[in-house]
């Protein structure tokens, strides 16, 4: 919580109350998802006494400090697929975002100098809590999952899919991952391929899926991907969006234009505003 820079760690207890967390940890970074400092922070909620922060007019910042790689795994809905006349991979599509595309939930996005087609993607982001290579099990992925967040895997289109290179051009324009509010650790999310995602522009629904539809269900996607890169405490696997973005629309398709507002939201994990301004 608080201004650019100068963000201090939070956390809701049972009655729904932001405590300050500044006098227990540094910050809420990957390394404190398991282990000791974890057991600090619970139990310095549940002992009681911490501060409460006023969360009127108090910004949110990106629920993970320092956050490592982020990965991204493409076309994992079956009806997203289907939308962009894709064929369903038989593997995860794997692309990068860089670190510095992560913003706050309710923080502006820039649209890109030059762009024409600014696409929104709601999607449900894992942080790893532990390191991760070569997993042989479902169970060794779950083991290995520090928290879960709502992420929007902004997206341009144009940069993606229409100029040369990989999909990692329209990817990586700055704030083009905003994340949060809340990062909700996994003992708390008992069953991540059953939850709801939804996003609205302007008031407007286009996407209302559930993880339940993924081609590759998020200990899968864990798994496999500790076969090609080491995942680190901290980094952040966003696992696709359903159905119902821009591209997938009949012409004029209605990419995001100055002024548009995105809502988005997963059940259990929170909702997140964000408004599309020129790039300065």
């Amino acid at each position: 919580m608080g201004p650019r820079g100068a963000e201090r760690p939070a956390a809701l207890d049972a009655a729904g109350q932001l405590l300050d967390l500044s006098g227990v940890i540094e910050d809420i970074t990957g390394a404190a998802l398991s282990g000791e400092a974890l057991h600090r922070i619970r139990a310095a909620v549940d002992g009681g006494g911490l501060p409460v922060l006023a969360a009127e007019g108090l910004r949110i910042g990106a629920p993970l400090g320092y956050p490592g790689k982020i990965i991204c795994i493409g076309l994992n809905y079956r009806d997203h697929a289907a939308e962009t006349g894709a064929t369903l991979p038989t593997e995860p599509v794997m692309f990068m975002k860089a670190p510095d595309t992560v913003v706050g939930p309710n923080d502006d996005v820039w649209i890109p100098r030059n762009s024409a087609k600014t696409d929104w993607e709601v999607e449900l982001a894992v942080v790893i809590g532990r390191t991760a290579r070569y997993l042989a099990s479902d169970e060794e992925a779950l083991a290995c999952i520090g928290g879960y967040a709502v992420v929007n895997d902004v997206s341009e289109r144009e940069f993606q899919l229409e100029r040369q290179g990989q999909w990692d051009k329209g990817k990586n324009s700055e704030t083009f991952n905003p994340l949060g509010p809340w990062l909700v650790t996994a003992d708390e999310v008992p069953d991540p391929q059953n939850l709801g995602l939804r996003l609205w522009v302007n008031g407007k629904q286009w996407q209302n899926g559930n993880t339940k539809d993924m081609a590759f269900g998020v200990a899968e996607i864990v798994r496999y991907l500790s076969q090609f890169v080491v995942l680190h405490p901290g980094d952040v696997i966003n696992t696709g969006t359903p159905a119902g973005v821009a591209l997938g629309q009949p012409e004029p398709k209605p990419y995001l234009r100055a002024g548009d507002v995105v809502e988005l939201e997963i059940d259990g994990l929170g909702r997140a505003r964000q408004q599309f301004v020129p790039a300065p």
